[in-house]
């Protein structure tokens, strides 16, 4: 998929995102939002994943860490099929199979996450049990940047740069924001950029809501060079609708009728413009 489209892939998800979380009257919003634009390209672009082969051992594996922005991931594995549209409309109703937070009983989804900081811990084992077993596929992991705060994400790093392990990427969705305030005001992780090329990682930056930049970012990936990999994407909290763009409170708000046709408007005046210059 190219750029073009995949910025209107990103707008149309993201329509379809508002309306999951109004539809069904719960969800992470801010936070799904600031990591839309990363999934959309990674699942269009990106990863080796089919949904017609889940069990491939050739695939690529990818872990949402930050596992409460599950709506973000459900909209973009119905999309690609992984789910069906019925199903996700079920979400938020009572016997709904898609929870607050992803499981693997889901299709496409490889491990259960929401308890912040172990999806790291386990995509480090995916990607070392992939070079013991002389296998070429990749092991992604996004987290949030609130999630820096815990422990054992740097046991997790440490062990990646010990074996080597550079077939794995590790995104951070650095908006800013966490459920409290600010992440430097709740438990400060700057200089992350500096912390982490300590620990022997391969450190990229990019603007995680750009889909050109977040495209010329993971093509740039060396996966050959022997260090594990981390991109600080650089989001905003609410990224696509201007009222909740840096506005804490979106970290887990659910727009009324009013924000919701707000929200609305503005993200098909985007689709309408992307068509136009298809």
């Amino acid at each position: 998929m190219m750029n073009k489209e995949l910025k209107l892939k990103a707008e149309e998800l993201r329509l379809k995102l508002i309306k999951l979380i109004y539809s069904s009257g719960t969800g992470h919003t801010g936070g799904d939002l600031s990591v839309l634009n990363v999934l959309v390209s990674l699942y269009n672009r990106i990863l080796n994943v089919d949904p017609k082969d889940l069990q491939n051992p050739d695939r690529d594996r990818f872990i949402l860490s930050k596992g409460h922005c599950a709506e973000a991931l459900y909209t973009v594995l119905c999309d690609k099929g992984f789910i069906v549209q019925e199903e996700l409309d079920d979400y938020g109703k009572d016997y709904s199979h898609l929870g607050g937070h992803p499981d693997n009983s889901i299709p496409g989804v490889e491990i259960n996450t929401g308890a912040l900081g172990h999806g790291l811990s386990i995509g480090v084992g995916m990607a070392l049990a992939g070079k013991m077993n002389g296998k070429s596929y990749k092991t992604f992991v996004v987290m949030g940047d609130g999630e820096q705060a815990e422990g054992s994400i740097y046991e997790a790093a440490f062990s990646a740069s010990k074996y080597h392990l550079d077939n794995i990427v590790a995104v951070i969705d650095r908006n800013g924001l966490q459920i409290s305030g600010s992440t430097e005001d709740v438990m400060p992780i700057e200089p992350i950029l500096k912390h982490w090329t300590s620990f022997g990682w391969d450190v990229l930056e990019m603007n995680g809501n750009d889909i050109d930049d977040i495209v010329d970012t993971f093509d740039s990936i060396d996966f050959s060079n022997n260090k594990p990999h981390i991109i600080i994407s650089h989001t905003t909290k609410g990224y696509g609708v201007s009222y909740m763009e840096n506005v804490a409170s979106w970290h887990h708000g659910v727009p009324d009728e009013e924000h919701y046709q707000l929200a609305v408007k503005e993200i098909e005046s985007r689709i309408e413009n992307l068509k136009n210059n298809l």
